[in-house]
Order: C-alpha cells, then sequence, then structure tokens
C-alpha cells in the first residue's frame, strides 16, 4: 500500500487565484486532446472557490471553450493545500497541492488515487529543468512520471476573459 500524499505546508489562496496554463497532466477523458489547457480559480465571498477548465479541443485553431464548471472546497484550513472539488453540483473529486513555486509560479496538483495529476504554471512555458523537479516530486510521492504527458500550448497569449460557453 502507498503512503498517503503529502500536500505542502502553506498555501496563500488569494495568491494561488486567477489562472494557470496546464503544462503536463495524467491524461484522462475530460483532457483528452486538449490545446491551451487552462485551469482557472476564483475566491468567492463564502470561503469557496469557483474553478473551471478552458481548452481547445483538437488543434490550436480550435475555439477556446469553458469545458467545465466547479466549486472548490478547502478541506484543510490549517495549510489550504487540500481541497474538494464539485463538478456538475454532484461529482466529487480531491484535489492536493503537492508543490507550490514560493512565487507562485508553478505548482503539481494530485489525487490520492495518483491516476490524475497536473503541473502548471502562470506562463505558457516551463523552464525543462524546472519540470522534471516537478516530475521527481511526483515520482517521490508514488506516481509514475511516465504517465505525464505535456499539454500543446500556443506561442500566443491566452486568458480565460476571451473564452466563451
Amino acid at each position: 500500500m502507498k503512503q498517503p500524499l503529502r500536500p505542502v505546508s502553506n498555501v496563500d489562496l488569494p495568491r494561488y487565484m486567477g489562472d494557470w496554463y496546464v503544462i503536463a497532466n495524467v491524461p484522462y477523458f475530460a483532457e483528452r486532446n486538449c490545446y491551451d489547457s487552462i485551469e482557472s480559480y476564483a475566491l468567492r465571498d463564502d470561503g469557496k472557490i469557483d474553478n473551471w477548465f478552458t481548452c481547445r479541443k483538437k488543434s490550436f485553431d480550435a475555439p477556446l471553450k469553458r469545458k467545465s464548471n466547479a466549486v472548490a472546497t478547502v478541506k484543510d484550513s490549517r495549510t489550504n493545500a487540500v481541497w474538494t472539488v464539485k463538478f456538475f453540483g454532484i461529482f466529487r473529486a480531491k484535489y492536493l497541492i503537492l508543490d507550490l513555486d514560493p512565487n507562485y509560479q508553478w505548482v503539481a496538483v494530485a489525487h490520492p488515487s495518483r491516476r490524475y495529476g497536473w503541473i502548471m504554471a502562470r506562463s505558457k512555458t516551463l523552464d525543462g529543468t524546472q519540470y522534471q523537479k516537478l516530475l521527481h516530486a511526483f515520482a517521490a510521492q508514488g506516481y509514475d512520471p511516465e504517465k505525464f504527458k505535456r499539454v500543446p500550448q500556443s506561442a500566443s497569449p491566452t486568458s480565460t476573459k476571451q473564452s466563451s460557453q
């Protein structure tokens, strides 16, 4: 049996909010064939977090569309690194922040099953050395780093403000 995942000791939620470009993930049905993927977060007045996912399907020429809306709840208020994300008002998924840049420029996000994982950054690219360090951080917590696949990101800036429903 694998050890439980060990999230970071502290997340400043206001700093974490905003757009994160998905640099790599463990592919699953909802994110397969996505280009220019962006995870976005906004802190709500009730303390919960609005979370939405935007991408282009199958090519950079496809329109940028919002693919999902969710609401996250912080489950460990001591660290703010363990969340539950509720999709479509029905499905719940755990969200653990495993590694986070002190300047909030990159993040590694995990799921306890280790079947899902994300490497995200504030910009569309991530230094190759830092990318390898994050894969190593996942491996140290029981992930198979070979399962992570890069997500194509175009060279031009993208913002979820341009996205449509």
